[in-house]
C-alpha cells in the first residue's frame, strides 16, 4: 500500500514557523491522516462500523467517547528550537521520543530569550504560577530588560572564558541560564499531541510555551482537519460537568413549562441527531420528539 501523503504538509516540510525571538518549530516528517484514523477504527470495530457512513461522523464519535487508540495511528516528528526553561515545561509531557542538542559535545550558541516588553508583567495575585494580565509601566519594563540582558551577557562571557581555558564543555556549560536556546527532535502520536495542545493552548498556560503550541496547532490543522474540528468541539473548547452539576441542570430543565425542541436546537448548533440524544443522556432526560 502506498504511503498516505498530504500535499499541503509536503509543501511545509522543513519550513520554519518562527516562535519568540530566536525559536522555531519545523515539521520534519509525518505518518497518517484522518483517513488513517478511520481505517484503524474500522479494523478494530469490524462490522459494527458499517452503520457509520461518513468519516467525519466516525471521527467525531471516537473523539467524544474518548476512543483514543485510532488517533495513535498518526504521528509527527518536529524539530524545535526553544529556550531551556520552555523545554523543561515541555518535557513534562512524557509521551514523546526526544533527542536534544547536547552541550557536552557541542558548543553553546550565543542566543538567549529576551521577552518583548509587552509580555513583561508582575506576579499574579491569584495565580501563583503565572503573571498578571495587567501591564507594567515602561520604566519597569526597561529595568527588567536591562537585568535580563546584563545577566545573560555576563554568563556568556564567562562561558567563553572557560572555553578559552580549555575547560571541558560539560563543565563550562553549567552556569549558562535557562534563557539559553536549545534544540531537539520531538516525535509524538496524534493522541498524545492533542493532549499536549489542550493543556498548552489554554489561556492559563505560560505565554512562551503557548506560542509553540499555537505554531504546532497550525500544522495539525493542515494534517488532520476533520480530527482538529472534533478536537475543538469535544476537547479544546468543551467543558465537563460534575455529577452535582448534572443534577442541577436536570432539575432546571425538568421545571421548564414546556419541553424545548431539542432536535431543532441541536441541529441549529451543528449537532447530529445522535449527538442530541447523547446530550440529553448526560442530564438524564428522555429524548422526546
Amino acid at each position: 500500500m502506498e504511503r498516505i501523503r498530504n500535499k499541503q504538509l509536503e509543501d511545509i516540510l522543513g519550513k520554519e514557523f518562527p516562535c519568540l525571538d530566536h525559536g522555531f518549530v519545523r515539521l520534519m516528517d509525518y505518518m497518517g491522516s484522518d483517513e488513517s484514523i478511520v481505517q484503524a477504527a474500522r479494523v478494530s470495530y469490524g462490522k459494527g462500523t458499517k452503520q457509520v457512513h461518513q468519516d467525519r461522523g466516525l471521527i467525531r464519535y471516537l473523539m467524544r467517547h474518548q476512543h483514543t487508540t485510532p488517533f495513535e495511528m498518526v504521528e509527527f516528528k518536529f524539530h524545535c528550537k526553544l529556550p531551556i526553561f520552555v523545554a523543561r515545561q515541555w518535557i513534562r509531557h512524557r509521551t514523546a521520543s526526544v533527542n536534544e542538542y547536547s552541550l557536552r559535545y557541542s558548543e553553546a550558541q550565543n542566543e538567549f530569550y529576551t521577552p518583548d516588553p509587552d509580555v513583561i508583567r508582575k506576579q499574579s495575585e491569584t495565580n501563583r504560577q503565572g503573571r498578571s494580565d495587567e501591564g507594567v509601566p515602561d520604566e519597569l519594563q526597561e529595568q527588567a530588560l536591562d537585568i535580563f540582558k546584563q545577566h545573560t551577557q555576563q554568563l556568556w562571557n564567562d562561558y567563553q572564558k572557560l572555553e578559552q581555558m580549555e575547560i571541558a564543555r560539560e563543565l563550562a556549560r553549567i552556569n549558562l541560564p535557562v534563557s539559553l536556546y536549545t534544540e531537539w527532535y520531538w516525535k509524538i502520536n496524534l493522541h498524545n499531541l492533542l493532549h499536549f495542545l489542550k493543556l498548552r493552548l489554554d489561556p492559563t498556560a505560560q505565554y512562551e510555551i503557548r506560542v509553540y503550541a499555537e505554531a504546532i496547532a497550525e500544522i495539525v490543522k493542515i494534517a488532520v482537519p476533520i480530527t482538529w474540528e472534533a478536537f475543538e468541539d469535544f476537547m479544546l473548547y468543551a467543558k465537563n460537568f460534575s455529577r452535582a452539576e448534572q443534577e442541577v441542570l436536570k432539575t432546571i430543565l425538568a421545571e421548564l413549562p414546556s419541553a424545548p425542541d431539542w432536535e431543532a436546537i441541536g441541529k441549529s448548533k451543528g449537532l447530529s441527531s445522535r449527538e442530541v440524544t447523547e446530550l440529553l443522556e448526560k442530564v438524564a432526560l428522555k429524548h422526546e420528539k
